[in-house]
């Protein structure tokens, strides 16, 4: 499959004709060819979206709600696509790309329900008839870019909400996953937006320095907003600060499940396989910690590990039943290898799975895992987890925060109201009693605290990522002046 950009409604070639591959990370066949975008492109591309903010910014709320909505019904109708290309690019199975599918869909109606939730209010002045209020309106040309582990539903969220507030958006792709970006980008087309309101820029790897870089500086750029690693996020950040323009960071996580000792042991377990391994642990928000009272430690990693053993495992673009498809890359394979060799020469026990032969691992727990060892903080971002055996509930919370990171967190406990008490002071942007660490709901705010970046994706929360908050006076003209 071969990729274009889509700038002004325009499918088009790189302006130097160049392309690159993404590749089957274990075959290594050529998956999807795409156009390698240059410095120039990205710069017609938001000088397009410039153009396009003059217009767009003073649409009325009905008529971004409708092709918002459009664009929802234009994202299910292509499921199946969405899956083919998942499947081949990111190695991706039926339940992760139906699940980005029906979350991206939800996820536009969500944002076509807040266009007139944009509002600003009266403020009493001490100014004898003069009325005082505040004014919300669009910043301007938002630049927005996602990773390849859930390409539909963050690509969702970069392009929806910054819409629906009446900016112009720059989707800048995933060198990983181009063709799944395209979708969601000609999903909008098929929808009718006008010209120049979503661009469509995909580059080289070796390229995206420069052309982020020449993004990030275009004067048209007002917001960015990115989602991917703490180390790239914290580069991001730091070039916005010099051009002195606001990010939206949705980083890395270390996502903690806390298993106190009155917990439904069966539950937890389900909730933690779920969490853990869902795409093969390359979500955001997966389970990565499992922090579990010592006294229900033996039953609990026994059922777990009789659950992980029990999950298929295979190509998803072979086998669309198949549960642990094959990581990104052979590179995070080895990766993975070392923090495992480190933590069995620690003391840590290989409960379940074992190591990965290039991009293909099982899903693998370890057990008894301390803070000496790497992979206790550092994230793993693949088939693997952890268990963290504490004494009592004071422990535990001291565990889950014992990280750099703070995205997503849960909890397990038959007493709710202790179960919230231990919720309330776990340091993270969310936090699920007796749910899974993955869970996103389009009505719901969803960011990270600490290393996890800042801001706030979903419900209302982003109406003050994606507009400018203005005071707005009405005074007498003839009031008197002290001098």
């Amino acid at each position: 499959m071969q990729t274009k950009l889509i700038i002004d409604n325009q499918y088009q070639d790189a302006s130097s004709g160049a392309t690159f591959t993404r590749d089957h990370p274990v075959s290594g066949r050529v998956v999807t060819t795409a156009a390698a975008g240059t410095v120039e492109d990205a710069v017609r591309a938001a000088d397009s979206a410039a153009l396009a903010f003059k217009g767009w910014s003073k649409t009325t709320p009905v008529e971004r709600r409708t092709l918002l909505l459009k664009a929802a019904d234009a994202l299910e109708a292509r499921t199946a696509d969405f899956i083919a290309a998942m499947a081949q690019e990111v190695g991706a199975g039926d339940v992760w790309s139906g699940f980005n599918v029906l979350l991206a869909a939800g996820l536009f109606r969500e944002a076509a329900g807040l266009v007139t939730q944009i509002q600003g209010e009266t403020i009493p002045s001490d100014k004898p008839g003069a009325i005082s209020m505040t004014v919300r309106q669009p910043a301007g040309v938002v630049l927005s870019m996602v990773p390849w582990n859930g390409p539909v539903v963050l690509a969702a969220r970069a392009i929806a909400y910054p819409i629906a507030c009446g900016n112009t958006v720059i989707f800048r792709a995933s060198e990983a996953s181009p063709r799944t970006h395209l979708l969601v980008a000609e999903a909008l087309l098929e929808a009718g937006f006008p010209p120049g309101v979503l661009n469509f820029v995909t580059n080289a790897p070796g390229d995206a320095p420069e052309v982020i870089d020449a993004l990030i500086a275009h004067p048209a750029v007002r917001r960015i907003n990115f989602t991917g690693s703490t180390r790239v996020g914290r580069i991001i950040a730091q070039k916005a600060a010099t051009q002195l323009k606001r990010c939206l960071l949705e980083l890395g996580g270390k996502a903690p499940l806390v298993v106190l000792d009155d917990a439904n042991i069966d539950a937890a377990v389900e909730a933690a396989t779920f969490g853990a391994f869902l795409y093969q642990g390359q979500i955001c928000m997966s389970t990565e910690r499992i922090v579990v009272d010592e006294r229900v430690a033996d039953e609990f990693v026994a059922k777990f590990v009789q659950r992980a053993n029990a999950l298929p495992a295979g190509d998803p673009a072979e086998d669309a039943s198949c549960v642990i498809g094959p990581m990104v890359s052979a590179a995070n394979g080895e990766r993975l290898n070392a923090l495992i060799e480190d933590a069995v020469a620690k003391g840590a026990v290989i409960a379940a799975g074992g190591y990965a032969r290039g991009a293909v691992m099982p899903a693998t727990i370890l057990d008894r895992v301390t803070a000496a060892m790497a992979i206790y903080d550092e994230e793993t971002f693949g088939p693997v987890t952890t268990v963290v055996r504490v004494q009592d509930s004071a422990q535990a919370v001291e565990v889950a925060n014992d990280t750099a990171y703070g995205l997503s967190s849960a909890v397990f406990g038959r007493d709710v109201h202790r179960a919230l008490q231990v919720a309330l002071q776990i340091d993270a942007g969310a936090c699920h009693v007796n749910g899974a660490t993955v869970g996103n709901e389009a009505q719901s705010p969803y960011g990270g605290t600490k290393q996890s970046g800042y801001g706030k994706f979903d419900g209302r929360a982003v109406i003050d990522e994606f507009t400018e908050l203005k005071w707005i006076t009405i005074e007498p003209e003839n009031q008197p002046y002290p001098i």
